[in-house]
Order: structure tokens, then sequence, then C-alpha cells
């Protein structure tokens, strides 16, 4: 299969040849076709594979070029990164033409992205909230949008989005083109499918939930933070050099103290991303981070889908995600575009019944490193010991409420029984 075979026209074969795109992914060989032909289509491949063009190429094609102020398509998408790459990904495309494609998402003041949908827009690639606001402000007319994406859609129905994505179909006209796009297909964003979909068409090029195949996943059994901060560190030592190494973190907290250890330790630049990061520093961070003058990136969760970096090599799990489809998104950061990768999972002994539930998810035993001799084992401080106790028992409980573990309340003792012990004590 070529692009050429995909009956794309001229403009956007150059686009596709200028992107170093040899040949199409299985996700865009079989997408964009049906898409073409204006059916609804939902899109289910692994993250990596191709799903970003698979929708923007037979989008922007029909489109052909600009025309109006008003926008004609809407993509929808749950961070502002992940609103950002696709942006990215849509100018790179339409090179060749003169469409016109804007992207709407918070962090920033209103009045920038109100005067350039004003210039004339055809299409929009915003956050829910970001597009309802601007559209109150008066910024477009919405009833010339004649199809929508929705892209990340389990991704959406995590953070919440169905109040705002169901007020956004009551402002766009009814009669469109549908198309819905994801990694994973929960029961819960099948349920989106059938309130916003009519009749699609299925397309899933890869079992749910399962990591690409390009991405050696690998595990390893640590005490502790500061244990894990001294592997990252021999790491990146001995093994590093000019890839680019991206480290996930759970906790936002986590994630500064990280890059803060880190950019103690080496020459180079370490950055880290996270919700308390101003808008600016994010996207300067990512920026920076693609061009590869940052090496080292440190990330929580909320960026796990919006770092497109095919030059990654290297992805750490600092702390293992609570939930098994965070760590497919994760570890999908690297292995991109058919590339080879490799995904290291940190696990202290409170993580490993995360670990467990992710390998039941995709149906794999990743593969446990042995610790290196010369790694220093650090004692696990008091507070951390705690925690690390806590979730053990919160786990448990959850396997058998009958569970009582290291915290579980202690019966208060009558004042009878301790007339007893004293009675017993004297005796003896």
């Amino acid at each position: 299969m070529t692009f050429e075979a995909l009956k794309l026209t001229r403009q956007f074969l150059n686009a596709v040849e200028d992107a170093g795109y040899k040949e199409p992914t299985p996700i865009q060989s079989q997408a964009i076709p049906p898409l073409r032909s204006g059916q609804d289509v939902i899109g289910i491949a692994q993250t990596g594979t191709g799903k970003t063009a698979a929708f923007l190429l037979p989008l922007l094609q029909t489109l052909k070029y600009a025309q109006g102020d008003a926008p004609r398509a809407l993509i929808l998408a749950p961070t502002k990164e992940l609103v950002l790459q696709i942006h990215h990904e849509a100018m790179k495309f339409a090179a060749y033409t003169d469409l016109r494609c804007i992207p709407l998402y918070g962090g920033i003041g209103h009045k920038s992205q109100l005067n350039a949908v004003k210039t004339g827009v055809d299409v929009l690639v915003a956050t829910p909230g970001r597009f309802l606001e601007i559209y109150l402000r008066g910024g477009f007319e919405p009833k010339k949008i004649k199809h929508l994406v929705l892209d990340e859609a389990d991704r959406m129905m995590d953070m919440g989005f169905m109040p705002q994505l169901r007020q956004i179909q009551e402002i766009i006209p009814s009669k469109r083109q549908n198309i819905l796009f994801s990694a994973t297909f929960p029961h819960r964003v099948e349920r989106l499918a059938d309130e916003f979909l009519l009749w699609p068409t299925r397309i899933e090029v890869s079992p749910e939930s399962t990591p690409v195949e390009t991405v050696e996943q690998l595990t390893m059994e640590l005490p502790n933070q500061r244990t894990k901060l001294e592997y990252i560190e021999w790491l990146i030592n001995d093994r590093l050099l000019d890839k680019r190494l991206l480290i996930f973190t759970r906790r936002k907290e986590d994630a500064e103290s990280v890059a803060r250890y880190l950019q103690r330790s080496f020459p180079f630049e370490v950055r880290s991303i996270h919700s308390n990061k101003g808008q600016n520093a994010r996207i300067n961070a990512m920026d920076d981070f693609r061009s590869g003058s940052v090496q080292v990136l440190v990330s929580t969760d909320i960026a796990s889908r919006g770092i497109d970096v095919p030059e990654t090599e290297m992805v750490i799990n600092f702390s293992v995600p609570s939930d098994p489809l965070d760590y497919v998104h994760r570890i999908g950061r690297t292995g991109r575009a058919f590339r080879s990768g490799e995904a290291i999972t940190l696990q202290d002994p409170s993580e490993r019944y995360a670990m467990e539930r992710i390998e039941s998810l995709t149906g794999e035993t990743v593969r446990k490193l042995e610790v290196p001799g010369h790694l220093t084992m650090h004692e696990t401080p008091r507070n951390e010991k705690q925690l690390q106790a806590r979730a053990i028992d919160r786990e448990m409980r959850k396997r058998d409420p009958l569970y009582k573990g290291a915290f579980h309340e202690r019966k208060k003792k009558s004042k009878k029984d301790i007339a007893k012990k004293k009675s017993a004590g004297k005796q003896r």
C-alpha cells in the first residue's frame, strides 16, 4: 500500500513526503478511504502508530482550501499538549494549501485566541472547555462545522468532559461527519460513540490496550525513591549518550524533585512539566525536548498522550501508574512510528500490585531486570515506609475485606482488661 493508492492529492502527497512518511501505517491505510468517503469512523490503534495522520489527511483533503471565516471542522482533544501536537501535524500536512488551522486551549488569556479566530479559520483544534469559552464570547459561528473529531476519547471520559461534549453537540450541526479515535475502547467510550456517531465503521488494527511491539518492556524492583534516583543517575551515565529520555512520575511533586536532583547531577539541561507549570513553560519544555536541546524531560501523566517525539528512545516509569491504561500511553511515547524503544518501570514493594494489574490488562509479563551489583540499596525513610505500608494495606483490603494489616484500628482495652493485666504482673 502507498499513499498514492489512497488517492491523496498531490499537495498532500508532497507534505507527506516532506514529513518523511514512506508508506501508510495499518490504521492510515484502513481509515483514510472511509473517511474520504464521508463515513463516521471509530479508529482504535496503539499510540504511536499514526492515528493523527489517519484522520488529518482525509479531513484536510475534504476541506481542500480556505473558505469563508467560520470553522468547517472541529477537532477536540483532552489536553493542551495534545491540542498543540495535533495543530503542529495539521500545519505540516496543510503546508501546500491555504487552509487555516487554529489551536484553542486554556492557561492563557482569551484575547489572542479570539482575535485569531475572527480573522478566519477552517479547522479548530481545541480542548472542549476553551472551545465553549471562545464560542460564548462570540468568537465564531459554529453552524458551518461539518466534521467533528474526538481524539483520545477514553482520556476525555477519564477527565470528565462528557457534559461539555454534550453542550458542544447541541451547538454544532447534527448533520456532520463524526470521527472518534483512541488507543483504547472501554465501555464508557462505547457509550460515547453510541451517542455521537451514526452507523460508524469500526477499525481496530491492534488488540485493545496492547503496547507497541517495538517497545522493549522491562521492570526492576527497588526499595525506595532514593535508590530509584541513584539507578537513573547510573543509567544516564552508562547508557544515555545522545539519546532522549522521558521520565514519568505519578505526582507533580515527584516530577519536580526528580528533575532538580538530575539537574544537580548532570551538566545538560533537565526540565519538568506538570499541572503547576505555567502554560508557556510547558510549551517551551516540549519544544526544546522535541528539538533536542533538552535531553531529559520529567513529566506527570498530564502529558503522557501529548508528547510526540519519535526520537525518544527510552522511557522510565519512576513510579508505577495506578491506572494500567496510563502505562500503555506512557511507554507509547517511545517506539513511535515503528522505531525501536525501551521502557523501564521501577517499582517499590507497594507498587507490585499495580504492576500485576498492568500485566493483566496487556496480557504480557514484563521481564524483570537484575539489580546492578554496584547499586547502593538505601534504607527506606520512615515516612516513605509508612506510605508504602498504607498502600499495601489498601490493596489487600480490596482483595479481602476482612484483611487487617499494619494500620488496622486496634481494639481499645477496657479498664477491666487493664486491671487484670496489672494483677497478673503483681502475682508474678
